[in-house]
């Protein structure tokens, strides 16, 4: 499965395939898990901000929006917008900084009106947890890179305590775009934009359509190499 990212670094924050040293990557297969196995994106209008060490974790944020993770049956798209729940959250610490994992659900999946905490989570899909929480232990360890470790001993926080996180790193991104004080420097992000009135950076939508207008064309990639497909099992060797 190719590895998308958001790139907050250019304007409006296209999403892009990664590369590392000129190359398409792609998300290994740490078996039993075959790429994803929810849908995976972000929280709009959040930061965790490197200059604030978290209370809970004793680490720096990553730089980056709060990553979430919907569970629901449907297989998004790239780029879809969703109305999600939150039902809880687990605390990542990826290479020292923290990197929180919000769990949701989209408020239109047949099981939304089921799930309200993480026990109606465990209930409903046994193990399912547990499994996330491996496969963010290990998903870096066929690139040669030591499993990644958790706050909280590895436990979920509840919805509460994650809507705690989500809503204090909204207030980390308005000190970024400058919609609040104190004023947070956005070093190398690109914080231009089109919809939020106030802010330091606004572009226009002529400007935004220029942006937009200058984009590459999409084209068609060399065939996959089949080490994509491959299985790994570093992390289960003693």
């Amino acid at each position: 499965m190719p590895r998308w990212r958001l790139t907050p670094t250019s304007p409006l924050h296209p999403i892009i395939q990664d590369k590392k040293k000129g190359k398409l990557r792609y998300v290994a297969n740490s078996f039993p898990h075959h790429g994803y196995i929810w849908n995976y994106g972000y929280f709009p209008q959040t930061w965790e901000n490197p200059n604030h060490k978290d209370e809970s974790t004793q680490a720096n944020g990553d730089n980056d929006p709060v990553d979430i993770c919907e569970i629901g049956h449907r297989v998004a798209k790239r780029g879809d917008v969703m109305e999600v729940k939150v039902l809880g959250t687990l605390a990542m610490i990826d290479d020292g900084e923290t990197d929180w994992k919000m769990i949701v659900i989209d408020v239109d999946d047949p099981l939304a009106a089921e799930l309200n905490n993480l026990d109606d989570v465990e209930k409903a899909m046994p193990g399912f947890l547990a499994n996330t929480r491996e496969w963010f232990r290990v998903y870096k360890m066929p690139d040669g890179k030591p499993e990644n470790n958790f706050a909280f001993d590895g436990e979920y926080q509840d919805a509460e305590f994650a809507c705690k996180i989500i809503n204090e790193t909204n207030v980390f991104w308005k000190q970024l775009v400058g919609l609040e004080e104190p004023l947070e420097d956005p070093g190398k992000l690109c914080i231009g934009n089109v919809l939020c009135e106030g802010s330091k950076e606004k572009l226009s939508r002529e400007e935004a359509a220029g942006i937009f207008g200058n984009s590459a064309e999409f084209s068609s990639g060399p065939e996959l190499e089949s080490s994509v497909d491959a299985w790994h099992y570093c992390h289960l060797k003693q």
